[in-house]
């Protein structure tokens, strides 16, 4: 009896030892659609010469009876904040937005919907909530056309010159046909016109109620990005839900947190990198795709990438945005194929594919972004280890960064931490009928340490972050004569 009385003591310890230290929902740096405190719309295209051309609607819902301001910034293919406006949003209330009417007609703020303050019996006035400063009156609902010019010009051609004592700079985006670029909703304390890229953003206007859902919707006549042109009506799908984790407090709140560091990283101060509490991104990703066929199916990805650049940036460094290294893309056709590019530091490997902040680019044989597919399958999965390789702007957290396992003076890529990035997968047929959007997988999420690269995909393959198999405490697996469990699906921060 003592005996299994000690045996089953043991066990207790070996499972309180694995709980969990939460079971709060919101703990975690896992990404999921729900209730949130910033929403990522990680692309746009406007046509800004045709009212019938490609557009990009998004929608924002207040899903709380209390009051709510939606910080809106656009942002170009380089990561530069352009353009800023609020949106007051009552109880319960919901606002779509065509960045049509924005970026061309230059409204912000229609005479119908939210702006007119309106509120219904469920909903509380508009002084209801006590963490923000209802001083949206004085907004302007409409952008004067001299700064809208600067606004087009800077997501279609890179130059941004508003004047008005506004700093300009003629690196800030690509050359496109289509304005280009795209958006993050914040909830704030205040309307104010101040841009995530200011530190006194985070000291006296980003709050973190997670209280905010979205959608978006590209709406035109061909596909975004540089895939095939072929016919389209529209792909929609949610925008990218970042929560604050803990949850609420003012502005300026100083709370702990256990993530390692935050969505808006990079901008955050040096002695106070937590302060906004958004849960960070993923690196890696698994994407399916679909190209040819007697249907002739297409795929496009949109990947969102973290900038390189931070508070106080040069106008000349934003170029380094236009090309962010890729670490590793590897191709599966079918039949299991595998067709490689990837980063490596020795004689002999590529160079690093790269992309922009954001992009939509066919996944295709034409696309030089992508491993060519070198079999006639018309399908299969992409890996995408979308790692940049780091920026002094990243904090240092205990993760170590992935490494290259073999070759001579191996050196760490990721270090001090993988960067963040987002993956929506778009697929079409020629007569544009049938089309639809999706997020691809991520194989870890923002606390999982960069992924391990290795040329020849034997050491340490592509798989979800912590390796397999994943074992829990107390079991055993094993070949034979090799034990197998060393993988964990436990991050070590948080």
């Amino acid at each position: 009896m003592k005996t299994l009385l000690i045996v089953s003591l043991l066990f207790c310890g070996t499972v309180l030892a694995a709980s969990p230290s939460s079971i709060n929902n919101d703990d975690s740096c896992d990404i999921k659609v729900g209730p949130a405190a910033t929403l990522l719309l990680p692309y746009f295209e406007v046509d800004t010469n045709d009212t019938t051309g490609r557009t990009t609607y998004f929608t924002i819902t207040n899903v709380t009876r209390y009051p709510q301001i939606a910080h809106v910034t656009l942002w170009t293919d380089w990561a530069y904040p352009v353009l800023t406006f609020n949106i007051f949003l009552t109880g319960y209330d919901v606002r779509s937005i065509n960045l049509y009417d924005v970026i061309v007609r230059g409204i912000v703020s229609p005479p119908s919907g939210t702006a007119s303050l309106r509120r219904r019996a469920q909903s509380q006035p508009s002084g209801g909530n006590l963490r923000t400063r209802i001083d949206c009156a004085g907004t302007p609902a409409t952008l004067p056309a001299t700064f809208l010019e600067a606004v087009r010009n800077a997501f279609r051609t890179g130059v941004y010159n508003p004047g008005g004592g506004i700093t300009s700079c003629s690196f800030v985006g690509s050359v496109h046909a289509n304005a280009i670029g795209y958006a993050t909703i914040d909830v704030v304390a205040s309307c104010t016109n101040l841009l995530p890229s200011d530190p006194a953003y985070y000291a006296t206007d980003l709050l973190f109620d997670n209280v905010l859902i979205g959608d978006y919707q590209q709406l035109g006549s061909s596909p975004a990005g540089t895939g095939p042109a072929l016919a389209l009506e529209m792909a929609g799908n949610p925008m990218v839900h970042i929560r604050a984790v803990p949850e609420g407090g003012g502005a300026g709140s100083r709370v702990s947190t256990a993530l390692p560091y935050t969505f808006y990283d990079r901008y955050t101060p040096a002695a106070d990198r937590a302060i906004d509490r958004r849960q960070p991104l993923p690196s890696a990703f698994a994407a399916r795709f679909i190209q040819g066929g007697r249907d002739a199916f297409a795929t496009n990805f949109v990947i969102w990438r973290e900038g390189l650049t931070g508070t106080n940036a040069s106008c000349a460094s934003n170029i380094i945005n236009s090309a962010i290294p890729i670490v590793e893309i590897i191709r599966f056709d079918e039949h299991e194929n595998p067709f490689v590019i990837q980063y490596c530091p020795f004689e002999g490997c590529y160079n690093p594919p790269t992309l922009p902040a954001t992009s939509s680019t066919g996944t295709d044989n034409r696309s030089s972004t992508y491993p060519s597919m070198g079999t006639p399958d018309i399908g299969g999965w992409m890996y995408l280890n979308l790692n940049d390789g780091g920026s002094p702007r990243y904090s240092v957290t205990s993760h170590a960064g992935g490494t290259i396992t073999t070759g001579p003076a191996v050196t760490p890529f990721g270090s001090p931490r993988a960067s963040q990035n987002w993956v929506d997968v778009t697929m079409f047929t020629n007569a544009g009928v049938i089309t639809w959007e999706l997020d691809a997988a991520p194989l870890g999420n923002g606390c999982s340490p960069a992924a391990t690269v290795d040329p020849f995909l034997i050491a340490t393959p592509p798989a979800p972050a912590g390796g397999v198999f994943v074992c829990p405490p107390g079991t055993t697996l094993t070949n034979g004569t090799t034990a197998l469990c060393a993988g964990t699906n436990r991050n070590p921060n948080p």
